[in-house]
């Protein structure tokens, strides 16, 4: 049976008996999901996604409408005005009128109460795919802001899925597809419900209002520190991740990614005693840390501690195969086929 979607990724981590989504579910949710369509005030035009939240409310990224004409979005091969929009453009969250809009009505879940290594998909309209495409993954971060949380995770998307959304495996709409880090290896971010509910709450505006820079296209010396991390960590910049993860600890401390980032540096580095500590830190505030885990996993078979490094692998198994079978090559382990 034909699947409705583009490509559906599903990553081999190895939690429990985790189902795909059935075919009945994926239907249901690109029913809630729609393309955004605008006209630009420069003569352009640009696309993007969006999800029913309410009744003629969906919820799209600011800068998916920012310095528009004309909006319009198209759901079950019919295409509606948007006449206002209610935007709150420094969380990149913005709800646009649409009346008349015939398209069911997602039910908004929590950001808040995910876990690491949940699964979660992402469907939007990438480039100018005319259905839904639906990423299938886990959540890997979660960044304290404003009240609610930033997603990272596996679920990947393309341009134009901005905008769309990011549903847990009941369907519920748990984020919204943003922006993802620049180049090769990218992470992928979702902005959090919590946004989204506010977000209905705001005065409704013209289509044409003045737009204003969103949190994440700021300079970066004003970016969270979740962003700050991210390039120096994948192009292994380790003396620029060791000062700003040391930053972040100071400022954030009850932040676990702030103590990993920091003890990928000190390992990187050879500073192995300090990771080791700031490592077991992180997995006391987050036992489902698969990546610090990893981290230990090194450092316990680097200084002998072969059980040890034995146990860190039977935990991953279980959390995250994929990292599972990184360190046992590390090890010297050929991974069983999966």
């Amino acid at each position: 049976m034909t699947r409705f979607l583009c490509a559906l990724l599903y990553l081999s981590l190895a939690l429990p008996a985790i189902a795909a989504p059935t075919d009945e579910l994926l239907q249901k949710i690109n029913a809630h999901v729609v393309r955004v369509q605008v006209a630009l005030a420069n003569g352009g035009y640009g696309v993007g996604s969006g999800v029913v939240v309410a009744k003629d409310q969906v919820v799209t990224n600011c800068h998916v409408v920012a310095n528009s004409l004309n909006i319009s979005v198209v759901s079950g091969g019919e295409t509606y005005a948007v006449s206002a929009i209610k935007p709150d453009w420094y969380h990149d969250v913005c709800i646009i009128k649409v009346e008349g809009l015939n398209a069911p009505i997602a039910t908004i879940g929590s950001s808040k109460n995910l876990k690491y290594e949940q699964p979660v998909f992402a469907i939007g309209y990438p480039d100018f795919s005319t259905s839904p495409c639906a990423t299938f993954g886990f959540v890997k971060g979660l960044f304290p802001m404003d009240d609610s949380v930033i997603i990272r995770a596996t679920s990947t998307f393309r341009q134009g899925a901005s905008g769309g959304g990011l549903f847990d495996d009941n369907g519920n709409l748990v984020g919204v597809i943003t922006l993802k880090s620049p180049g090769r290896n990218a992470y992928y971010y979702d902005l959090p419900v919590e946004w989204v509910q506010a977000a209905l709450n705001q005065p409704e505006q013209a289509i044409n209002s003045k737009s204003e820079l969103a949190f994440w296209a700021a300079a970066e010396d004003k970016w969270p520190y979740f962003m700050r991390v991210v390039q120096p960590y994948i192009t292994e910049d380790w003396q620029a991740l060791l000062a700003v993860a040391t930053k972040w600890t100071a400022q954030e401390p009850e932040s676990s990614e702030a103590w990993f980032y920091l003890a990928a540096a000190e390992y990187a580095t050879k500073d192995t005693n300090s990771a080791e500590i700031n490592l077991h830190k992180v997995v006391a505030m987050n036992h489902a840390h698969s990546q610090a885990i990893y981290y230990l996993g090194l450092i316990a078979d680097a200084s002998g501690k072969r059980m040890e490094a034995l146990t860190n692998v039977a935990l991953l198994d279980v959390l995250d195969a994929s990292t599972a079978d990184q360190l046992k090559l590390a090890m010297g382990i050929t991974p069983q086929q999966r």
